[in-house]
């Protein structure tokens, strides 16, 4: 397990850090007429380049914490230095324009277009109007939204995962080292919010940024983070570990609380789908030759749009007496990404019985299959990984469980 995390780091460390060091040392907050502070004396390093998720319950004080980094609660004392430089040297204006900011719902502002939405920070930096077009149209490409198409479209005209998406794209406008995160995700379908991690950490592959997320639901905590602070009452850190390390070991009985009774598939949630064997399948685009897709197919294969996007399922039935590509199949249901986990891989295939979910990479393009075979070994050697391990025995009860509803015969995915 902590094998497959440590690879995925390196991959993602194969490019150049462009995130800053974060150090909050002995922070504390004090709002006026209140006797107890929000936050008291919170010390905390996040790596430059690293996701670090601040999890706890409600009233816990992790978005005041949050908050403080980019001075929009001002510290009542101790010290917050970004990339080395004191935070509260820095003009309060000047620090926010280089902090990505994004939280729940997008943010967006109703009366802008999605283009002016994104524009927001590089026009107060004063660019140019072709570099912020072009920034625009490469940040809509990057979190999957076509430029022509949304563009000129106003927030109200957007799903809940599209306004998150361009809140994404606002907040990466600058380029910004840190990215700050509060709950950006808590207001979507649980499918949707899925599909939206798997975008964070496939963003954050390419990006390498130091993003400081906030959330209460540690299920998205292990799923995302680098390192995990557990935070307490007025931002006590209770541990500041690796996702691995809080689920083998918890510190006290308030994290284990976090941890809860599904530890196990929990473990799933740390081993990415890029990770496991991804088989390949026949592709074609809608233009391409019906009898050459056909003659390549031995059981099905799947119809690209012209960007490399799965479309279709298909199979030799669906080619017979076709003259074209288009409208051939059936749709592809609910995809996976290579930064999905692969609790979501198994969720994926068993919500609609397949054999196998598609796979996709950055901007959505087509990479090949994950099977049900291949899930399940992968479970089996998780649970030979961990065998002996106390704080994982209970786990293998629950894996017996993700096993048995697995159905024992494979059928074809679109049969």
């Amino acid at each position: 397990m902590t094998e497959n995390r440590d690879n995925q780091s390196n991959t993602a460390n194969s490019g150049a850090v462009s995130g800053a060091e974060i150090v909050l040392e002995h922070v504390s907050k004090v709002y006026p007429g209140q006797k107890k502070p929000a936050v008291e004396d919170i010390s905390l390093t996040i790596p430059a380049g690293e996701l670090v998720v601040l999890v706890g319950p409600s009233g816990s004080g992790k978005t005041t914490t949050m908050r403080m980094i980019n001075r929009l609660i001002e510290p009542s004392s101790g010290r917050i230095t970004i990339g080395g430089r004191d935070a509260l040297s820095i003009d309060a204006n000047k620090l926010r324009q280089s902090i990505g900011y994004a939280i729940q719902q997008g943010g967006l502002f109703p009366h802008m277009t999605v283009a002016q939405n994104i524009a927001v920070v590089p026009k107060l930096l004063k660019w140019d109007r072709k570099k912020i077009a072009d920034r625009v149209d490469e940040l809509l490409d990057l979190v999957g939204l076509d430029a022509g198409q949304f563009s000129e479209r106003y927030p109200r005209q957007l799903s809940g995962g599209q306004q998150q998406r361009v809140g994404v794209a606002r907040a990466l406008a600058a380029d910004p080292p840190v990215l700050l995160m509060d709950e950006p995700f808590g207001a979507v379908d649980p499918i949707t919010r899925g599909l939206l991690q798997d975008e964070l950490t496939q963003l954050q592959a390419e990006l390498h940024k130091t993003i400081v997320f906030v959330t209460h639901d540690f299920s998205e905590a292990v799923k995302l983070g680098d390192k995990i602070a557990v935070l307490g009452e007025r931002s006590k850190v209770l541990q500041y570990d690796s996702p691995e390390a809080i689920l083998a070991n918890p510190a006290n009985e308030t994290v284990e609380g976090f941890v809860g009774s599904g530890a196990s598939l929990q473990q799933l949630n740390l081993v990415r789908v890029r990770d496991v064997d991804i088989e390949d399948r026949p592709t074609a685009h809608e233009n391409d030759s019906v009898p050459e897709f056909a003659a390549r197919i031995d059981d099905w294969g799947i119809i690209l749009d012209s960007r490399d996007r799965p479309l279709r399922w298909t199979d030799r039935k669906h080619l017979l007496g076709a003259t074209s590509l288009k409208n051939v199949g059936l749709p592809v249901g609910e995809v996976v990404s290579t930064s999905s986990t692969l609790q979501d891989a198994l969720e994926a295939i068993l919500a609609e019985r397949n054999a196998s979910a598609v796979v996709t990479g950055a901007r959505g393009r087509y990479v090949g299959v994950v099977t049900i075979e291949t899930l399940i070994e992968s479970i089996r050697s998780l649970r030979e990984q961990h065998h002996g391990n106390p704080a994982i025995v209970d786990a293998h009860a629950d894996g017996d469980s993700a096993e048995s509803a697995v159905p024992d015969t494979a059928e074809s995915p679109r049969s």
